[in-house]
């Protein structure tokens, strides 16, 4: 059986000031972008690059100041640009090439059209509720009537580009992620609708994986919903409806809902809204239709067998020890109210940063009841010893590292990852920073 034949596409650029400047040319796969080729400007200021894609997709030229300019790839678009330089958009002119055109021209128009929007709103919003303006009728009317205008204008735009055409679809998706943080702002009656929007896309989209909007569609769905002016719990409702609703498509498709799973994992994780962390990593695990790469597996089951209010392992002692407790030979045998069990590494630099900040704070824990319990993952005796000798709080090593039976059976999977334990070992709390930690103290233990 042949394979489909994929005709080979060019672009050209004439860019006298960029002479002897390096220009990379890149485009995306899914929450990753990936460099194609590079070439060094020729001293007439000329060059190309020849490619093929079988599928639309956007790519992007970019140089030494690492502010890119993207292009609609698609086949018998033939691209030629000219200009002052690549990283001044505005200089840039696109003399072949209809569908770079047409993205050029509406990525000009419309932030002016969403600036005049915002500013009719507020104005909308003056003429609306404030006593003094609230009576005048025609000029509020005449408002209505100007927005109503442009948002048609803008769509009249877009349905006038030839519907078969990538940038058809590409310019109302670039909408929907850059105009987020205006609608949170100025037009917060928007936000229901376009919080529908990032629920109804679909994660799994070809079109979407090779766009390079595909993060920015996560995180702008995400931080939509935590900026929208609701209540924590009202939030955290929310969230799990989006990712109810992402698995409707994700689930059919192993290698995207690994990776955006694994994005929004950590993303939420990030952002410490641990609620909807642990209901995405509950809702994939359950789900019987995919199979996880190990690396997530490991991360997400962290929170099936470690959450909040379950057990966790007592943990025995049989490596190199370092602690000021007589004996002690089990974690259970601490006597302490709470206790924080820290698992990091001298390779660690984040590790590097947060356990001496653990260190400084132990006296003031100690004394409200709180220990601390270091599990290192080093590999060998000197790293370990020389990393804990300051420490005030016990330390314990088996050099097993990733392996450590410790390690394993409290599923960590990175570093530095806290536990914050009772006397009876039930989980209170997975604090993700120091800070966090040091803020529980205050508050529960005044």
């Amino acid at each position: 059986m042949l394979g489909v034949l994929v005709q080979a596409q060019t672009l050209t650029a004439t860019f006298p000031s960029m002479a002897g400047e390096l220009v990379r040319f890149g485009t995306f796969q899914g929450i990753q972008s990936r460099t194609l080729d590079s070439v060094r400007v020729g001293a007439n200021g000329t060059f190309s690059f020849s490619f093929k894609t079988d599928k639309p997709a956007i790519g992007y030229l970019i140089t030494a100041e690492n502010k890119p300019y993207f292009l609609i790839l698609d086949k018998n678009e033939r691209i030629r640009l000219q200009g002052g330089h690549l990283s001044y958009f505005e200089s840039v002119q696109i003399l072949e090439g209809q569908q770079n055109q047409a993205f050029t021209t509406y990525a000009v128009q419309h932030p002016r059209r969403e600036q005049a929007l915002s500013a009719w709103g507020y104005l909308e919003k003056i003429y609306t509720l404030d006593s003094l303006f609230s009576i005048q009728a025609v000029p509020s009317q005449a408002i209505q009537s100007e927005k109503v205008r442009i948002k048609q204008e803008d769509q009249a735009y877009l349905e006038a580009l030839n519907p078969s055409w990538y940038v058809r679809w590409y310019l109302p998706m670039r909408s929907l992620v850059s105009d987020v943080s205006i609608i949170a702002q100025y037009r917060t009656e928007e936000i229901p609708a376009t919080i529908t929007a990032f629920r109804t896309l679909d994660y799994t989209d070809e079109r979407l994986y090779r766009s390079g909007l595909l993060k920015d569609a996560i995180e702008s769905h995400f931080w939509l919903l935590e900026n929208s002016g609701r209540s924590l719990d009202s939030v955290y409702l929310a969230m799990k409806v989006s990712i109810d609703s992402m698995m409707l498509h994700l689930v059919k498709n192993e290698s995207r809902l690994n990776e955006v799973t694994d994005y929004l994992f950590d993303l939420l994780e990030r952002h410490s809204l641990f609620q909807a962390s642990e209901y995405l990593a509950l809702k994939v695990l359950n789900e019987s239709r995919c199979t996880l790469n190990s690396d997530l597996a490991k991360q997400l089951e962290t929170y099936r067998a470690m959450k909040k209010g379950n057990i966790a392992p007592d943990m025995e002692f049989k490596g190199n020890l370092k602690t000021s407790v007589p004996k002690l030979k089990k974690l259970s045998e601490l006597k302490s109210t709470y206790t924080l069990v820290v698992f990091g590494a001298s390779w660690c630099e984040t590790c590097k940063e947060e356990v001496p900040k653990i260190a400084k704070l132990y006296p003031k824990w100690k004394g409200k009841g709180v220990d601390v319990v270091y599990i290192s993952l080093d590999e060998t005796q000197e790293a370990f010893e020389q990393f804990v000798q300051t420490f005030p709080f016990s330390s314990y090593c088996d050099y097993g590292k990733w392996d450590s039976p410790l390690a394993v059976s409290y599923y960590v999977f990175a570093t530095p990852t806290m536990f914050l334990l009772d006397a009876k070992r039930e989980i209170l709390l997975r604090p993700n920073s120091t800070s966090q930690m040091d803020a529980w103290v205050d508050y529960f233990l005044r």
